[in-house]
Formats: C-alpha cells, sequence, structure tokens
C-alpha cells in the first residue's frame, strides 16, 4: 500500500506551495524595503554629522600630534616631547620625591604639633604695629576703599555684621564700633586668629552664640584693604591699615582664638 507522499500530485501541490511561501516572503521585503527607504541608502543628515565628526577627529589628531612631538627650539634644545617620555619622566620624579610638612601656615591643623608650636610662640610686638598706623586724617586711595568693599561684600564679613555693618544675631556691629576705630592690630589680629566670647561695643555687651573663625586665607593685602574699608564705613573714620602691619603679625596664625581680655582697649 503506497503513502499519500508518494502521490505525484501531493509532492507537485507541495511543491508549488513552498514557491508561493518563499515569493510571498520575498514580495513582503520588497515592500518592506521600498517604503522605509532602503536600509542600504545613506541617510544625507548622517552623512553630514559624521563627516563633521570625522573632521574634528583628524583635527584634534593632528593638534595632539603636533604639540607631544618632539620640537627642537634652538640647537640642542628640545621641548614638548611625546607623552611616554613625560609620563616616565614625571613618575620617576615622583618616587624619587619625599613627602615634607606642608609650611604653609594658614594650613596649620588644629591640634597639631605646628598648632601647638605657633600657639606657644612669643606674641609680636603689638606697639611697634600700631605705630606704622598713617595720621587719622592722611588720605586714603579711594581704590583701596573699593578693593576693601568687594572684599567685604563678596566674602563672609556682610552675612553677619549686615551689608551696612548693623550687626545681627552672630555678630556685633561694625557701625560706630570703637574696637574698629581703635588700635588697628586689634583688628588685624581678630582676622587671623578669630574671635570668640563675648564683647563689649561702645558700651554694650553682645554675647556671640558663635566665635568668628580666623581668615588667615587671605593675603596681606586682602585683609588690609577690607579693614580699611570698615574702618571708613557706615560712620566710622579712621587711618587705613597697611599691609605691612598684616605681615607683621602672620605669627599669630595658629594661636587660640582671641577674646576680649587679649585685646588693647580702644
Amino acid at each position: 500500500m503506497s503513502s499519500p507522499s508518494d502521490n505525484p500530485l501531493v509532492r507537485f501541490a507541495a511543491f508549488w506551495w513552498a514557491i508561493g511561501v518563499f515569493a510571498a516572503f520575498g514580495l513582503t521585503l520588497l515592500v518592506i524595503r521600498v517604503f522605509t527607504g532602503g536600509s542600504d541608502r545613506p541617510d544625507p543628515l548622517e552623512e553630514a554629522a559624521a563627516a563633521k565628526r570625522y573632521e574634528i577627529r583628524e583635527t584634534v589628531a593632528a593638534a595632539q600630534k603636533s604639540a607631544f612631538a618632539y620640537k627642537e627650539v634652538e640647537a640642542g634644545k628640545t621641548v614638548q616631547v611625546p607623552p611616554h617620555d613625560v609620563f616616565a619622566h614625571l613618575g620617576k620624579s615622583l618616587v624619587a620625591e619625599q613627602p615634607v610638612a606642608v609650611a604653609q601656615p594658614e594650613q596649620i591643623v588644629p591640634g597639631s604639633d605646628r598648632q601647638l608650636a605657633a600657639a606657644a610662640a612669643p606674641s609680636s610686638d603689638f606697639g611697634a604695629v600700631d605705630a606704622l598706623t598713617p595720621a587719622a586724617d592722611a588720605a586714603i586711595d579711594p581704590a583701596l576703599l573699593e578693593a576693601g568693599k568687594a572684599q567685604y561684600t563678596a566674602g563672609t564679613c556682610f552675612v553677619c555684621h549686615g551689608m551696612n555693618g548693623e550687626g545681627g544675631p552672630i555678630a556685633p556691629p561694625l557701625a560706630a564700633s570703637d574696637w574698629v576705630t581703635g588700635p588697628v592690630s586689634n583688628l588685624i589680629r581678630i582676622q587671623l586668629r578669630g574671635l570668640t566670647g563675648p564683647i563689649t561695643v561702645s558700651g554694650k555687651q553682645y554675647n556671640l552664640p558663635a566665635p568668628m573663625s580666623p581668615l588667615a586665607q587671605q593675603s596681606d593685602e586682602q585683609i588690609a584693604a577690607v579693614l580699611t574699608y570698615v574702618r571708613n564705613s557706615f560712620g566710622n573714620k579712621a587711618s587705613a591699615v597697611l599691609p605691612e602691619q598684616v605681615k607683621m603679625l602672620r605669627s599669630e596664625v595658629g594661636k587660640p582664638m582671641l577674646t576680649e581680655a587679649d585685646m588693647i582697649k580702644p
């Protein structure tokens, strides 16, 4: 008995059915290609973007090659070596170097040996500092006052003391303050060491809820400028502060915060 698959009509029908399926599949792919524009067709926008990327890449590569290449600026003098030579040189230098302690006084860590040594060091001659103070009626450079104003408003001064020196909940007033117009050494030392505890300003006592932090990271010129501005603003009138005076008191950095008892009475 023969199976149905041996029937020639069945085999003939199966053959043409397979041909039809493949034809339909091919026709479907052709329709998709037509309606999608063809996957192999380049996108003009993508081509333009790619061309720009390649251009930038070539420009950067050329710049790097030029920058890192050997350049003999004069006979026997070569500069700007390739990066692998630079890295090798830096690596050898770093390995050969020995770490040293930071000597910047404004970077003294509280409680460190340097801080304890600074605290035990003798105080500066405040009288010599105050003796350098110019006369009260001496002219003050307007540029110095402008620099001090910028320092006052750009820093943290006005946050605590007020834009007009009126003071606030955490800092006493600078306006009409006998400390502000008093000995210059007081103000400089406050900047370098900070201030804590109650303080009496023009007859009124103020209890500071938080101490004023040292601002020793400022330069001599910056401290002199802002103190000169404060001494000649908010109704105050006094002499300028000199950078030389600030420099003379740099040994105060690292000492404990000042209290009212540590300063010269105005």
